[in-house]
């Protein structure tokens, strides 16, 4: 299964953040995939398998409604 997901789009991680939340805005997209926290802005990367390992659900494009 091939999930679709882009720059821009609001995800939520299997494991949360230490802050509490587990909701991430991806800002980069490549063979590394840069996330940051929706709460409290903190980024990490991560590489692309181990991203779909831990992505629960995609939300969508916060652009979308534009």
């Amino acid at each position: 299964m091939e999930k679709k997901y882009s720059l821009n789009d609001h995800v939520i991680m299997k494991k949360g953040h230490p802050c509490g939340f587990n909701e991430w805005l991806i800002t980069r997209v490549g063979v590394d995939i840069k996330l940051k926290c929706v709460k409290c802005g903190r980024e990490i990367m991560m590489d692309r398998l181990e991203f779909e390992k831990k992505l629960k659900k995609i939300i969508g494009d916060s652009n979308e409604n534009k």
